[in-house]
């Protein structure tokens, strides 16, 4: 059997890593990751133990050349579209950029696999950021909600949504959607509510900030994975999964960010820690509530998440306290 070729694009991203090391744990498989050059720098350090194993390719996705030419290279059979601007409050400050990098860097992958007449399976990383303002009578969220996008980068998620299943129905592309929840680790970008909450602790703790966290609101709602359980069903959506279609992964249970940072406060070798809310980590509009059911997906896939979100917390502190 011939090894399987794997393109991870924004492989050196928190979700790109993860994906890179469950990938590398399959017998013959061959990883290919995109990466934007101002990035190798930093960005690298998130693959630093894996990054000999795998072929980076510098692309920016917006470019069609640029993502004819690695794919040429690539000839992959499968492809993880992960590489995003990703952070909600970056889209309220720059939604052109949102929109621009998320929708035109998904179409051109499908253009490029077109026109090369490639064959792969392409997984569309969704979000429930997609269903924005959910209704009491629709919690817990199914596939079937309204979608009611409170951002732009939720607008622009909905647009790679709609796309990938265009592309199926129109042209017979191999695509399959995840609307994936929360979810959080190692390696979070410090911008995240949990890692932002993690690091801070850790500076408290060496005495670099004093005993008080900057918080946004504390009373939405989110259902949280680890992002390691959520890397394994990226790769079961791409197994099992319907093309053209929409599938929620999530826990189906809910914590508030004020929870959140309890937990995180209570795992703290200092005590007497307090919060403080401040106008820049407040969005101009926030989703309540986010609670997902993936009974869909776990039908399609067997899927259950394995690690306790307690220990996603610890484990994101622990890396706070060793990478600050």
């Amino acid at each position: 059997m011939k090894n399987k070729k794997i393109l991870i694009t924004g492989l050196t991203g928190f979700v790109g890593s993860h994906l890179a090391e469950y990938c590398l744990n399959i017998p013959g498989t061959q990883i290919y990751g995109t990466v934007l050059s101002h990035h190798l720098g930093n960005e690298l350090e998130r693959i630093k133990n894996i990054k000999d194993k795998i072929v980076l390719l510098e692309c920016n996705l917006t470019n069609r050349i640029a993502v004819q030419r690695i794919l040429a290279k690539a000839q992959p059979d499968k492809i993880f579209h992960l590489a995003a601007q990703s952070f909600v409050p970056t889209s309220w400050q720059s939604p052109e950029d949102t929109l621009m990098n998320n929708i035109m860097a998904e179409l051109n992958i499908f253009e490029s696999v077109r026109e090369l007449g490639l064959n792969p399976v392409i997984h569309i990383a969704g979000s429930s950021e997609e269903y924005g303002l959910a209704r009491e009578n629709e919690v817990p969220i199914k596939e079937e909600n309204p979608l009611r996008p409170l951002s732009p980068y939720a607008v622009s998620k909905v647009a790679q949504d709609n796309l990938a299943c265009q592309y199926y129905y129109s042209y017979g592309l191999k695509t399959v959607v995840t609307r994936a929840f929360n979810h959080e680790g190692p390696r979070r970008g410090e911008q995240f509510v949990t890692s932002d909450f993690a690091k801070q602790i850790a500076k408290i703790e060496k005495n670099k900030q004093e005993p008080v966290i900057f918080v946004g609101n504390l009373d939405a709602k989110r259902d949280y994975s680890d992002v390691r359980d959520i890397v394994d069903a990226y790769w079961l959506a791409t197994e099992k999964c319907k093309f053209g279609e929409p599938y929620n992964i999530c826990s189906g249970k809910n914590w508030t960010i004020k929870s959140v940072l309890d937990f995180l406060i209570s795992k703290s070798t200092k005590k007497n820690i307090k919060a403080k809310q401040v106008p820049e980590k407040m969005r101009p509009s926030d989703v309540p509530i986010l609670l997902g059911d993936c009974s869909k997906f776990k039908k399609a896939t067997g899927w259950e998440p394995k690690i306790p979100f307690e220990k996603t917390l610890e484990d994101t502190l622990n890396y706070w306290r060793d990478n600050f």
